[in-house]
């Protein structure tokens, strides 16, 4: 693992991130071949990597964005999580590709897919960049992943602690190395 200039241990180097987008992309442009795809990029962390993975795709693009939010309840004594999302897209009979940056729980991911399924997607999808399947706590697999991880704390890329260093062009540890 390389260092930066901020001591920071880097996860995944620019260039492995655009080699992976560009194979996602292709990936992606096959079983698309010939149909318009909706592409729902969930905010803040999925923007640098649904920017350039649309800039990829070959067929007719629709962007839209969502940014899910989640507030814990207790609620007849048990603790109940809510997840709330803007804008709700027509999706009826279209097919949705969900990109995401990170996937830990898998919750709102699942939560997010089986919403718009529910609401007459003709398929949906999920693109994640990053997967973190030692912290899933449902069954979830992304149809297209970049990157398994191990550490949920990285900045860079979109991703934010909490929201400094997404302007980077590479992935790295939050925290920097002692």
């Amino acid at each position: 693992m390389a260092t930066t200039a901020s001591n920071r241990k880097i996860v995944v180097t620019t260039e492995q991130l655009q080699k992976r987008v560009s194979e996602l992309a292709r990936q992606i442009n096959q079983d698309y071949a010939g149909k318009a795809l909706h592409v729902l990029c969930v905010l803040p962390n999925g923007f640098m990597f649904g920017a350039d993975l649309v800039r990829q795709l070959d067929m007719p693009v629709i962007c839209t964005f969502v940014r899910p939010e989640s507030k814990e309840t207790v609620q007849k004594g048990m603790d109940v999580m809510e997840i709330f999302f803007t804008p709700e897209e027509n999706v009826k009979g279209h097919d949705i590709l969900l990109v995401e940056a990170l996937v830990q729980s898998g919750v709102t991911s699942e939560f997010l897919m089986r919403n718009i399924s529910s609401r007459g997607a003709k398929s949906v999808k999920l693109c994640a960049l990053l997967d973190k399947q030692s912290e899933r706590r449902v069954m979830l697999t992304p149809d297209y992943f970049g990157f398994l991880v191990e550490s949920s704390f990285m900045v860079g890329y979109g991703l934010g602690a909490p929201d400094v260093g997404r302007n980077l062009p590479y992935i790295a540890l939050a925290e920097p190395s002692k």
